[in-house]
This record gives C-alpha cells, structure tokens and sequence, in this order.
C-alpha cells in the first residue's frame, strides 16, 4: 500500500494553540477531526496560509462543550449550520460538523449533520478544496483527485459540474476566481461548458455576493486573463455587462512596471468606461459602500489632461490620482514620497488686506491657490508674492 501524502511542515502545523484544540476535541486520538480546505490546499502548495478550518464528526453541542471544558473561548458563529469558531491566541479556527446537503435552491443549502468524512467532502465545491488533513499525523485525505489536480492545476468541480452550480450560482464565481489563483490552461472543458450554460442563473444572487466575488478575483495578482475568458464565455456580461475585458491587462502590465501593488477597486475601474454617472449607476447596483462608490466616480473622470500627477491628487485625493494615473498608463513617481500640501493661506489674511469679507475674498483665495499649483506648490514668501500679485489685478 502506498505512503499517504502527508501535510509538509508548514508553521502553522506546529502552533501550540492548535495541537491543544485537537486535545480538547478529540483527547482519544480517534480521528473526530481533521483540518480541511484552503489550509491543508495552500500548504500542499507551498503558500501562506491564511484561515484554518477544521471538520469534526462530533455536534456543535459537543465541540462547544468540548472547548468550554478545555476553556478555550469558543463563539456560536454558524451554530444552525455546525460552525463554532475557537479564539486562539494564533488566530481564529472554525469548526464544522461534518454536513450532507437535503436540499438547495440556487443561493442557499438546508443541510443535515453528518458523520462520514465522503459525505462532507463530496458536498464541496471543487476537487482541490475537498482535501482533508489528519491533525497529528498530517496524512491528507483525498476522495476526489484533489491532489492530482492541485499537481496539474486544474480547478474541477466535484461531480456533475451543472448539478454543482445549481446548488448555489455563486459557484460560477468562485469558480473563475479559483482558476485565476490556481488554474492552468487549458482549464477544464465540463467546468467551463456548465458555468457558460448555467451564467443566467446568477441573475437570482444578491448583488452583495456578486460583488464581493468579483471584488476578490480582481484583487490577485493577474486576473487578467481569467477575466478576458470570463467575457468570451458570456459570463462577464451576467453580471458587469458595461465591462472592457480588454483594459484590465494593460493596467496590470503598468502597474508591474511601476512596482505598484494589486488593488481590486482600481482594477475594477479599468473595467468600466471613464462616464462617472453610469459608475455610479454601477456602484448602487452592485451595492458598493459611499466610500468606494466615491471613489470610482472620482477615477471614471479620468482624461489625457491627467499629466500633472501632484496637482490631480491635490484636487481629487492621493488615491483616486494614483489609480487615474495607473488606469490611463501614467507615471505616479511624481507622488511617491511626496505628501500632499496644504495652501499656506487663509481667508483672514485676504481681509486685513483690505478686502471685504464675502465671495469676493473667496475668490481671491481660488485665485492665489490656482497659480499656486500651476507653480508647483512653491514656499510661503511665494504665496505673499502670489497674493500680492492678485490683488494688483
């Protein structure tokens, strides 16, 4: 019989805080728990890990008595569908009883407890997140080719790929986020052809988990070419149809050069046309927050007139600049290291020279700032020079 693959030592594997949470919920070592998911995926992987999971044949009943008992502080996050989160000193861990699907509309699953390890991974979502990992030996169970999909990198559902994406549309999503992390080309054929087929079914998700979906495929490093599929496959247009597919590579090739960080709210500005209104029209779709939805309407304004990089971000703000900039395939060293100033002039100072409280000394300060910028943000005694000048006009 062969060797199982075993876990490789990765430091979260060796984390005090979580060989005492597998003491208290399996002090027998009969193997109630495993670790699951991304963490056992990521570490096959040789990346970082970010959130641990853990899948437990026992109910959340016990798992919270269990932890209560050893006095780890556990929380009843998603006690109705088996999940109770334990506050580790290393981080959060969420435990989920073992599940079974009894039936799913398209959005969400009623669900029923289990206690067969298949049975939990065979409800999940694709083949390289069903891959289980013994606590103490760090054997990886795998029922579904998990593993030699990771190898091949290929993204494949598990099962009947249309039976798959019915049971929550959001599947479609993840999927091509999935492959932009992880997928190679060709990706696989059955995948492709049910998230093509099914695309429409979308149409019945919230708009906050369409966002947060794509929001998250944007943000890896090149998301460029998944996307570009996404639009070939009439995907893109269930759900972003006012998107350019083609203006995302050009962005990331800029940002590249220029050493610039992924960001996914300017990346999805490239996707859009530079017509504020119809961003806003977006943004409300989409159920962004104020804060993003200004900032996109601050970048969909975005001209060839953009050159001077610190003036556009005294106007608008160091961000929206940074990404106008990037979006049409400028240069932001203007603004690095560079803090944005402030204009050493007050409306008092206009009055004591003679000048009548009121729009008229509104005006001057427009002025006087105007030229201050168009100068480059000179020194103070410049500024007197700037006023004086002014007020002799």
């Amino acid at each position: 019989m062969a060797e199982p693959t075993r876990l490789p030592a990765a430091p979260w594997t060796r984390r005090d805080d979580l060989a005492a949470l597998v003491v208290a919920l399996d002090p027998a070592g009969a193997g109630t728990c495993r670790w699951v998911g991304g963490a056992v995926r990521d570490t096959l992987l040789g990346q970082p890990v970010k959130d641990i999971d853990m899948a437990t044949q026992s109910l959340p009943e016990q798992t919270l008595a269990a932890l209560k008992a050893a006095g780890i502080k556990a929380v009843p996050t998603g006690i109705a569908h088996g999940t109770v989160t334990a506050v580790l000193a290393g981080g959060p861990v969420e435990i989920t009883t073992l599940r079974r699907d009894v039936e799913t509309d398209g959005r969400h699953a009623t669900v029923a407890f289990a206690t067969d390890w298949q049975e939990d991974a065979a409800r999940r979502d694709f083949t390289i997140n069903a891959l289980y990992a013994d606590p103490r030996t760090l054997a990886v169970s795998d029922w579904f080719g998990g593993l030699d999909d990771l190898r091949s990198r290929t993204v494949r559902f598990i099962g009947d790929a249309e039976q798959r994406i019915r049971e929550d549309y959001l599947r479609i999503l993840r999927y091509f986020r999935f492959q932009a992390r992880f997928g190679g080309y060709p990706a696989d054929a059955p995948a492709e052809a049910a998230c093509a087929a099914l695309a429409a079914g979308m149409k019945g998700l919230s708009r906050e988990r369409i966002a947060a979906e794509l929001l998250n495929l944007l943000g890896l490093p090149d998301p460029a070419p998944t996307v570009r599929r996404m639009a070939e496959l009439g995907i893109l247009a269930q759900v972003l149809p006012e998107a350019d597919a083609s203006a995302l590579a050009p962005l990331i090739t800029t940002e590249r050069a220029q050493s610039v960080a992924p960001d996914a709210l300017r990346r999805f500005a490239a996707l859009l046309p530079a017509e504020p209104p119809l961003v806003e029209q977006v943004a409300a779709r989409l159920r962004l927050s104020t804060a993003q939805r200004k900032h996109l309407a601050a970048v969909a304004q975005r001209s060839g007139s953009d050159a001077d990089a610190r003036a556009l971000a005294y106007h608008i703000g160091r961000d929206e600049a940074v990404d106008r900039l990037l979006i049409l395939g400028q240069s932001i060293a203007p603004l690095q290291d560079w803090s944005i100033p402030r204009l050493p002039l007050k409306g008092g100072q206009i009055v004591a020279r003679g000048i009548s409280a009121g729009p008229e000394v509104a005006r001057i300060l427009r002025a006087v700032e105007s030229r201050w910028v168009a100068e480059g943000f000179p020194d103070d005694a410049r500024v007197a020079q700037l006023l004086d000048e002014t007020l002799a006009e």
